[in-house]
């Protein structure tokens, strides 16, 4: 147990790193980490080194084993399932694919052209987004691994739910006819040497770092702001946890922004420790996450307006009822 605290602690909050930053504070700034400027320097420097660093390295293991199955052969394996069973697998998928929701859309559309059923490709886009092996080990470095758990369980429950809701509305005429018409064609990913996947998955880390590294440092420094600088009395009055609207108005907040859960988990990090009840605080993140308006503006393209209302209230609805059951049971996760 003892082993297990110290490499958690070590290799996951890395606290070699936050001593490392607050030296750094000290002895280069000559500022103390209890000051605002101090602190929030200290914040800033440590959450962003941490993230980028696990980051980088999750990404690059996933997406390893991510070479060996290609759209076309996560096809094959999902054909042989039907109802629940295979909802449970689109959402199991999503959380192994390291992707924001405007890019989780083309393997929508790449699963939906395969002749995947849409409710399992939904339960896919669901997931995607809101859980994957990444943003579960930085919850975990964040928070601890009961939450970061807890969060999974609830997060596949919302996509596997919203999937099968979709299914069984037949709703596959509202999807765009150019979905149906997009082939794939199969990549021949055996022959892959392990150089080439090195290579593969060396070139996902830089793509996906391309691609957050601001909303990283954005996120990052709204959570240093909110953690040094808001004053605590402010931030309750506004989403306390004995305000019934809380959860509410911290979905519907979080959908005009666009950003990954990589850059919204330092904000929710910086809510909770000024007393942000869990389940708004992740609310937040949730719909930031997947229900932002960029990515509902790239599936109006490949869906038709009714699909998309469906599918945006199946997962607002999801969200609210999550950070309620989170604010009401906290207390057994904390």
């Amino acid at each position: 147990m003892f082993v297990f605290e110290w490499l958690n602690n070590q290799l996951l909050k890395m606290e070699w790193l936050s001593n490392l930053v607050t030296f750094l504070v000290k002895n280069i700034f000559g500022l103390d980490v209890n000051s605002r400027i101090g602190g929030s320097i200290h914040f800033f420097i440590y959450d962003v080194v941490k993230i980028f660093i696990l980051l980088s390295v999750l990404i690059f293991m996933i997406s390893y084993i991510q070479s060996f199955f290609p759209p076309e052969r996560t096809k094959k394996i999902l054909g042989n399932f039907n109802g629940i069973s295979a909802n449970v697998l689109g959402a199991l998928l999503g959380t192994v694919t390291p992707f924001c929701s405007c890019s989780s859309i083309p393997l929508f559309i790449g699963f939906t052209s395969a002749g995947l059923p849409i409710g399992v490709t939904f339960s896919f886009l669901i997931s995607s987004p809101l859980v994957d092996l990444a943003s579960v080990v930085l919850l975990a470095s964040i928070f601890n691994w009961k939450i970061a758990m807890a969060y999974v369980v609830v997060g596949i429950v919302l996509a596997v739910i919203g999937g099968t809701i979709i299914s069984k509305l037949k709703l596959e005429k509202y999807v765009e006819p150019f979905v149906y018409n997009n082939k794939m064609l199969e990549v021949e990913q055996d022959k892959l040497a392990i150089r080439d996947r090195i290579d593969f998955a060396k070139n996902q880390v830089l793509d996906i770092i391309k691609k957050v590294w601001l909303y990283i440092l954005i996120g990052v420094g709204i959570g240093a702001a909110i953690h040094n600088w808001i004053p605590e009395n402010i931030i309750s009055a506004v989403l306390g946890q004995d305000k019934w609207y809380s959860v509410l108005l911290a979905t519907i907040a979080g959908v005009p922004m666009y950003a990954d859960i990589f850059g919204t988990l330092p904000i929710a990090e910086a809510l909770v420790l000024k007393g942000v009840g869990l389940g708004t605080a992740l609310a937040f993140m949730m719909g930031v996450t997947a229900l932002s308006l960029p990515s509902m503006v790239m599936l109006n393209k490949v869906v038709k307006t009714k699909l998309l209302v469906i599918f945006a209230g199946i997962v607002t609805l999801g969200i609210i009822i999550i950070g309620y059951v989170f604010n009401s049971f906290s207390y057994l996760l904390m």
